[in-house]
């Protein structure tokens, strides 16, 4: 196992070459010209580090997706990143690409560039090294993620109903490199309230205001946060109105609910759609349902983990730890389907802040397990 490591460590001028690379491809979510560029390179890259082949799957609004595809097999592993940032374009002429320090920035690099470049070089390892599997590896690497996969869920959904196993490429948990074993589930609603408008100095007794009972739907709301549990409810953007003068004939907010179990969403889910406005005159009206389930720790997750642990120690030198987020990820989707194990990405801090950067000594040793993991369930 240790000739993985020695092997990524002879190279890793060349991985941090291609992080430079995809890392100066801006990705905003939005932008699909830029999405598409860098959609075309990641194939390129897979078919050269790999061998493999890819087919690329076409979006008319959304990044064109990647498929990656290695070696054969009735049963097959998945492996999950994404290319897509929240960074606007010209992002990059802000915060460069940098290394000073073993430290490399951009935008983008820790969540998750990092991740995918150290998931291309555990798979260009297998083939230079001539591991021969028995399972067929399959790798997504989608351009909708941080926008919630609207193009690319039943993507990967349909694949991981095929696999045994998954590895999701998102960072590690900050500098302690943690794994992620279980993410909160997300739910996303709208919620719109309609009033009776009036003039509010000559017959304000007239209106009914839909922004007052706005503000009693959020106070409500927030009375159903349970941090024990791990049951967060936020009400995140507010509009409505139209002058300070008019009693507000409509008022709309948006809604976050994040919890650790499928049950948590069975029950909190009709005390939000159950909503009823407290003043005669109102109307309230909450759309929206489930992003995405939880990852929960099951016994297959953490027997991914402890396997993962144990190569880590035996093989690398350190000691792996596991830790629990309440952000989402294409883990989330795969999670009911097949025993999914999140965080093999880089070894950093920052996503989504500008001090975004990864630690180039990690990158090695990251990319190592992966490619060992890849071994150990692909016999």
């Amino acid at each position: 196992m240790e000739r993985y490591y020695e092997f990524i460590q002879q190279r890793k001028d060349q991985m941090y070459s291609s992080l430079k690379e995809i890392v100066e491809h801006e990705s905003p979510s939005h932008e699909k010209e830029l999405l598409d560029q860098l959609t075309d390179w990641i194939s390129n890259q897979f078919e050269k580090l790999t061998g493999g082949k890819t087919r690329i799957i076409q979006n008319e609004h959304y990044a064109n997706h990647v498929v990656g595809e290695i070696g054969t097999g009735d049963k097959q592993l998945l492996i999950l990143a994404h290319f897509d940032t929240v960074w606007e374009k010209g992002t990059l002429e802000k915060i460069p690409f940098s290394i000073k320090d073993g430290i490399a920035r951009g935008p983008g690099i820790f969540d998750m560039k990092a991740g995918l470049i150290q998931g291309l070089y555990a798979l260009h390892a297998l083939k230079e090294l001539g591991t021969k599997l028995n399972k067929k590896i399959v790798c997504i690497f989608d351009g909708d993620e941080e926008i919630g996969n609207p193009s690319s869920q039943q993507l990967i959904e349909n694949e991981a109903k095929k696999s045994e196993a998954v590895f999701v490429l998102e960072p590690a948990m900050s500098t302690e490199g943690s794994l992620k074993t279980s993410r909160k589930g997300v739910g996303i609603f709208t919620i719109k309230v309609t009033g009776v408008p009036a003039h509010s100095g000559i017959d304000p007794e007239k209106g009914v205001s839909a922004i007052e009972e706005l503000a009693d739907v959020i106070k409500y709301f927030q009375s159903l946060n349970d941090y024990e549990k791990g049951t967060t409810l936020n009400v995140g953007t507010v509009s409505g109105g139209t002058t300070s003068n008019v009693v507000a004939e409509e008022a709309f907010g948006e809604l976050d609910l994040r919890v650790k179990t499928k049950e948590e969403f069975d029950r909190v889910i009709p005390l939000i759609k159950g909503v009823k406005a407290k003043t005669k005159g109102a109307k309230v009206v909450i759309e929206g349902g489930i992003n995405r389930l939880p990852l929960e720790r099951t016994k297959e997750v953490e027997d991914m983990f402890h396997t993962a642990k144990d190569l880590a120690e035996k093989h690398l030198g350190f000691e792996l730890t596991e830790k629990e987020t309440g952000g989402g990820s294409d883990g989330n989707l795969t999670a009911p389907f097949a025993p999914t194990l999140d965080g093999l990405g880089a070894v950093g801090d920052g996503a989504h802040a500008n001090h975004e950067y990864v630690v180039l000594e990690e990158m090695p040793k990251r990319t190592a397990l992966l490619a060992m993991l890849l071994e150990t369930y692909g016999k």
